[in-house]
């Protein structure tokens, strides 16, 4: 059976998130903000193919919760959306784990490609509006950053010793 989660390790966890989520609302300069990462999005991945049976569906449905209240959209869109990442990365996780790091970034930024693409056509049916060339734009610095946050997040975990 797996040793339960200490107190710091649980919140080492948590402040990722944070962390993630505090960088999605950072101002950035007009010429690269079209190119911002879904940070929380790449940290759920990260964890739930870490922590498979400790992150997980609920998870990701708390952090879009939260993500909705920060980003001020409609209740529930970033919950369906970060749930649903959650959902596949965990359906896929002993797939993605034997990828080499430059196969993996493409597979999770199509994990993240395809939440990213349900927030598109909510917020387009939602709100009338056709979806952008901009909107899509993110999608790739997340595969260009995934092997950097992998190895910082591993690192991360590997010090504070939780598996």
């Amino acid at each position: 059976m797996d040793n339960p989660l200490s107190l710091k390790q649980r919140a080492l966890i948590l402040a990722s998130f944070v962390a993630a989520m505090i960088l999605a609302i950072v101002p950035l300069p007009e010429a690269i903000r079209l190119l911002r990462p879904d940070w929380t999005a790449l940290v759920l991945v990260y964890w739930c193919m870490a922590l498979p049976e400790r992150i997980g569906v609920g998870s990701g449905w708390v952090l879009g919760l939260f993500l909705d209240v920060l980003y001020g959209s409609l209740l529930g869109e970033q919950a369906l959306a970060k749930a649903l990442l959650a959902y596949l990365t965990l359906r896929f996780t002993l797939r993605l784990r034997m990828f080499p790091r430059w196969q993996q970034s493409l597979a999770v930024g199509t994990l993240v490609a395809l939440s990213d693409l349900m927030l598109i056509m909510i917020k387009s049916l939602v709100r009338g509006h056709p979806p952008l060339w901009s909107d899509t734009a993110p999608m790739i610095a997340n595969v260009i950053l995934w092997p950097f946050l992998f190895g910082v997040l591993r690192e991360v975990r590997r010090r504070a010793k939780i598996s």
